[in-house]
């Protein structure tokens, strides 16, 4: 395609942002050197029309009736047929909409993005599809993801399983729902302060975070590329242990990952939890203002449990888990969003390894389109984001994540005394599902209140199972099981241990 010059207009803008001052000669030359140095844009358009780019492949999809879509989780129903055999044939998988489909049309929760239609299918897809999956379907997430509760998609609130005018908790949060309701059997979803851990909390599923870089981000959209994360959900832990094994695993595109180990959950799912050493995380419970003592002593009662079954329990500490991680992770995703998912159109820049320009493209005019339209909490994080980022220069994004390994450190520290560390998913029940009209700073606490336990270790990396572990007045509580880096199989051989203990988890109500 022909790519439209500058004008003096634009170059006088940039000019003016750069702290620029041209003569009418220099902007001339400057004007001159811009028109040869885009006829090598031009070059590259060509090649990749001629090389790489695809056409998305003809896969038929539907809207979801409102009959069909009570709780307000499909954003889209299809039906993609994996490979005739396989760990996953005959389970029917829901993808969440931050994750390309190919041929199936991408919303990512907003008006920013909807209608596009991916020509590739995700990495985490492909997978999926080549172990017998059935792919049913696209489930909402909220408003480029950028949420905790949820009630930021464009197309609604997702409600609560359990209590319609309650959180399902985000951004997986039509993941998390359509497993409860046992519409599907199977979800994945992405995590970048808890959105796989989270709703699965507060739906009362099982969902893990897994290793930072275990899974390849290949085809999701990003939000910061350093706490990305894609994962499955479930509504137990072998189905999990199971889509995780199959989804693992480097594929050669994703620049997150280096040379991520094999993993075989199902090898010792099974093997219990005698002669492990539980440590129960101090600053993970009783924290002001946000912990509710019913879930607190709900998660204690699990580990308990857990001790009965022969493993040793004792506290453990990481003091920059209350306060200061969260102090890191508003810094990093604030700048890190601001500069990648939003100044970057997702994918940003400066790193090899894949790119969907197609995307980048289509997502830079819509959201500049639909400015007023996305969530208040993009907008406070699009705001301060660019205000620091200008101001301050990205230098306090450094300070966030040159301090990030002294918090990885204390992480390190207690998984020397302990195999694995334990707290509750969520301090607190779901709460009421936030009005769209509700003033901005209620609005954008409500999206962001939620992330005291989980977002941490979106910072560290350490791979993270939610396991429902009761019911405090009709809503799930879950316990977190966090385990050294790339064991996720030990998580998950925990939450195992607890699950056959705990027996089958309830259902939500009916009708």
């Amino acid at each position: 395609m022909s790519i439209k010059r500058p004008s003096q207009a634009d170059f006088l803008i940039a000019a003016q942002d750069h702290g620029y001052h041209l003569s009418d000669e220099q902007m001339e030359a400057f004007l001159n050197l811009a028109d040869e140095t885009l006829n090598s844009y031009e070059s590259v358009d060509r090649l990749y029309a001629e090389g790489v780019a695809q056409q998305p492949p003809q896969r038929e999809y539907s809207k979801a009736t409102a009959n069909e879509n009570q709780h307000g989780a499909w954003y889209v129903k299809t039906r993609i047929a994996g490979a005739a055999t396989g760990p996953l044939a005959g389970r029917t998988v829901v993808i969440k909409d931050n994750v390309s489909v190919a041929g199936v049309p991408m919303a990512n929760g907003s008006l920013a993005l909807d209608g596009y239609i991916p020509s590739e299918d995700a990495t985490v897809v492909k997978r999926l599809l080549a172990a017998g999956a059935t792919v049913v379907g696209k489930s909402v997430c909220e408003d480029l993801c950028f949420s905790g509760a949820s009630f930021t998609a464009a197309s609604g609130a997702v409600k609560n399983p359990w209590d319609l005018t309650r959180n399902a908790g985000g951004s997986s949060s039509g993941s998390a729902v359509l497993v409860a309701l046992e519409e599907v059997d199977m979800a994945i979803g992405g995590d970048q302060g808890g959105s796989i851990r989270m709703p699965s909390a507060w739906s009362g599923i099982v969902g893990h975070k897994p290793t930072y870089s275990l899974v390849p981000y290949t085809g999701a959209f990003p939000i910061e590329r350093t706490i990305d994360h894609v994962g499955p959900m479930a509504n137990n832990v072998r189905d999990v242990a199971t889509m995780l094994d199959v989804i693992a695993g480097a594929d050669g595109l994703d620049s997150r990952q280096y040379n991520p180990p094999a993993v075989d959950c199902l090898a010792t799912l099974d093997q219990g939890v005698a002669g492990l050493r539980i440590g129960v995380l101090r600053e993970g419970f009783a924290i002001p203002g946000m912990s509710e003592p019913q879930v607190d002593a709900l998660v204690k009662a699990a580990v308990a449990q857990l001790e009965a079954l022969g493993a040793t329990v004792g506290e453990a500490s990481a003091p920059w888990h209350r306060g200061v991680a969260m102090d890191l992770w508003n810094v990093i995703a604030t700048d890190g969003a601001a500069y990648q998912m939003l100044q970057g159109n997702g994918y940003g820049m400066n790193v090899a390894g894949y790119y969907d320009p197609d995307i980048m493209s289509y997502y830079g005019a819509k959201r500049r389109e639909h400015a007023d339209q996305l969530s208040s909490s993009v907008r406070a994080v699009a705001l301060t984001g660019h205000y620091s980022l200008k101001n301050l220069h990205g230098a306090y994004y450094a300070k966030a994540r040159m301090l990030v390994p002294e918090l990885t450190r204390q992480y390190d520290a207690a998984l020397k005394d302990f195999d694995v560390l334990v707290m509750p998913t969520m301090p607190f029940v779901a709460t009421k599902l936030t009005a769209p009209d509700a003033p901005v700073e209620e609005y954008v606490h409500g999206a962001l209140n939620m992330l005291a336990n989980t977002a941490p270790f979106d910072l560290t990396g350490h791979p993270a199972t939610s396991i429902p572990a009761g019911l405090a007045d009709g809503l799930p509580v879950a316990m977190m099981i966090v385990a050294p880096r790339f064991q996720d199989a030990l998580a998950l051989r925990v939450a195992q241990a607890y699950e056959t203990a705990r027996g089958v988890f309830p259902k939500p109500p009916r009708g």
